[in-house]
């Protein structure tokens, strides 16, 4: 779905409030990334150094930091657990987060503790266009 201009694929669930989003793995991992109206609003993005493998991260807190024309913003994790995995290839290419934000440009995989109980915080399916349509609203971008 377009809202805004920005894609949201169908099958990720979306914290809209700190515009990341979380894909589920068939081994129970997550993988997560930045939305493209997270990006939108952000503006050009010039580093992204994500968490270390084996570090702890919780809901709503730091899984990676960005550098951006005007500000160093820490992006929000939308699930916490253990990061397995860093995308090794935004440390040359970060601005791989803004070309591909839900392919290639994938932030973290991590082994969620409470997938279960973090969902029930994410939007998912027919919920996330009015949440999102609200959220560029605020933002003045529809």
């Amino acid at each position: 779905m377009q809202i805004a201009n920005c894609e949201f694929p169908d099958d990720l669930w979306y914290h809209v409030e700190h515009q990341v989003w979380a894909r589920p793995q068939a081994d129970g991992s997550v993988v997560v990334g930045i939305t493209a109206l997270g990006l939108k609003l952000a503006g050009d993005l010039y580093m992204c150094r994500p968490k270390g493998v084996g570090s702890l991260v919780e809901q709503g807190r730091g899984v990676a930091v960005v550098e951006l024309a005007k500000a160093i913003v820490s992006v929000k994790s939308p699930v916490a657990g253990t990061v397995l995995e860093v995308n090794a290839r935004l440390a040359g290419d970060p601005q791989l987060v803004q070309r591909d934000p839900y392919g290639d440009g994938w932030l973290v995989r991590i082994a969620p503790r409470d997938w279960a109980g973090d969902a029930a915080a994410l939007v998912h399916g027919d919920a996330v266009a009015p949440a999102m349509r609200h959220h560029a609203w605020l933002h003045q971008l529809e």
